[in-house]
């Protein structure tokens, strides 16, 4: 029943009013409805909107269910630079043909997508500072392909681009100069999801920045990337002309700030300080391993999880990185055992013999555990974890030798990417000579965390995080299928 019968005096009256009214909204002038429709509400000053879209470089959500990415911290560190009452807001679009529009739509304020300036794109909106360099290079599957190193390598094959990216405009200058060059163009498809068509052989080549490139080599080492396409680009924010100079004042003197204290340096470091480490043998081989020897000791390290509550993968990429998974494994130094322990560390750890799987990945977790105790707590994430892996790997003391160090050159003693500078000062005699510790052939705990960062990476892309009730191996089957394919 639409109307309720008991009371029909006060219903129909009113229904009445509604019709009538109806009528003189009818009779009103047409524009004015029409642009009252279109109208929106006026944004929040206060809240500061960022388009973007999701990639390994720009705005993701991490294993911890955390968001990250480099575009992603910029802009809270943005808003925190602004404070308060100001307030961040991420519009997510699910390509990159849709970043421009939203912007100069006015639905958002500023533009942080890896975007590259391009003069065809200064001529539509304003850049902020530059604050990366990009590469655009081919990718190419050397599996399948030979490396294409000139543009005619590029005729008659398959090709796709993500639309309307710089990428797009790099390839329409080769073909003003071979016009059978040709190629097709998506907006279903980000840069990180053609990559992943090259690895799987679906298409020939695609185009992605350099650095994007290196990351995706981690996860498919049959990935390559060929001829370098134009210069090198610069990666900024944009804004819209309209009513973004106030807005681009503030971001000019963020950048500006950042750049001077380490913020920056210590972002890029974060996202990009390690992918570089690994040859494309080194993944290939990790993979596989990942396959064979993991499954007999996925359970120790899951098991060393619940007791110390340190992510069972990067306990593996630990535990890979100093013996391969070989639970024999022997240095000169007499270290020994899947986590490679020292007498002493064994001793102090209460294990019984180090070649016992079960006695050594408690004992490596429990002494990792024990080391970041040492670290101070003020640190932030995932600056601590580095530096716990480097003094695990070299000790507590050259650690601190090399904040210290750090801190007297006008560096951060708690970045990271500025304490690995002072690790590789601690062989000059201008800075041992004065280092509690003394001397240190120190580059070696820096290059031992990056490999363990980037163990650690592959890992979080196949692997899931603990979760009793998942078989790790049947996630890790469906992203791997062409590992599982090369292997039979």
């Amino acid at each position: 029943m639409l109307f309720s019968s008991s009371k029909p005096a006060r219903i129909w009256p009113t229904l009445l009013l509604a019709v009538l009214c109806a009528g003189l909204l009818s009779c009103s002038d047409n524009n004015a409805s029409k642009h009252l429709a279109r109208s929106k509400p006026k944004p929040d000053p206060y809240t500061i909107r960022f388009v973007t879209i999701n990639s390994p470089d720009t705005y993701f959500i991490d294993s911890q269910n955390n968001y990250a990415g480099l575009e992603y911290d910029l802009a809270k560190r943005f808003v925190e630079f602004l404070g308060p009452p100001y307030k961040l807001e991420f519009i997510v679009v699910d390509s990159f043909s849709k970043v421009f529009p939203t912007l100069l739509k006015g639905d958002a304020d500023i533009a942080a997508a890896d975007i590259s300036i391009t003069p065809a794109r200064k001529r539509q909106v304003l850049f902020g500072p530059a604050f990366n360099q990009v590469q655009s290079m081919v990718v190419f599957n050397r599996d399948k392909n030979s490396e294409p190193n000139t543009a005619e390598a590029l005729l008659q094959k398959r090709i796709v681009l993500p639309r309307s990216t710089s990428f797009v405009e790099r390839m329409r200058e080769l073909q003003s100069k071979l016009p059978a060059l040709t190629w097709r163009e998506t907006d279903k498809l980000s840069s990180e999801q053609l990559i992943e068509a090259v690895a799987r052989n679906e298409i020939d080549f695609t185009v992605a920045d350099n650095h994007l490139i290196s990351m995706m080599q981690y996860n498919y080492p049959q990935l390559d990337a060929g001829m370098m396409l134009g210069q090198t680009d610069k990666i900024a924010w944009a804004l819209n002309k309209l009513h973004g100079e106030e807005r681009l004042k503030q971001v000019e003197v963020f950048f500006k700030q950042i750049e001077k204290d380490g913020t920056l340096r210590n972002l890029m470091d974060r996202y990009h300080g390690h992918t570089k480490r690994l040859k494309q043998v080194d993944v290939t081989a990790f993979l596989s391993k990942s396959q064979t020897l993991l499954p007999k000791y996925i359970r120790l390290f899951k098991n060393a999880q619940e007791i110390t509550d340190i992510d069972w993968r990067l306990l593996a990429a630990l535990s890979y990185q100093e013996s391969h998974w070989d639970n024999y494994s022997t240095s000169p130094t007499n270290v020994r055992g899947l986590m490679m322990l020292t007498e002493q560390t064994a001793n102090m750890m209460n294990v019984s013999d180090r070649l016992d799987p079960k006695q050594s990945v408690m004992a490596g977790a429990k002494f990792l555990l024990w080391m970041k105790d040492r670290i101070p707590t003020r640190i932030p994430e995932p600056d601590r974890t580095f530096m716990t892996l480097a003094a695990y790997n070299n000790g507590v003391g050259h650690l601190e030798d090399a904040r210290i160090i750090a801190q007297r050159l006008g560096l951060n003693p708690d970045s990271w990417a500025d304490v690995k500078r002072g690790y590789q000062l601690l062989n000059d005699p201008a800075y041992y000579v004065n280092a509690k510790h003394g001397y240190c052939s120190c580059g070696a705990p820096v290059i031992y965390t990056e490999l363990v960062r980037s163990y650690y990476q592959i890992m979080q892309k196949y692997f899931p995080a603990y979760d009793p009730g998942v078989d790790p191996y049947k996630i890790a089957e469906m992203k791997m299928p062409w590992l599982l394919a090369r292997a039979s």
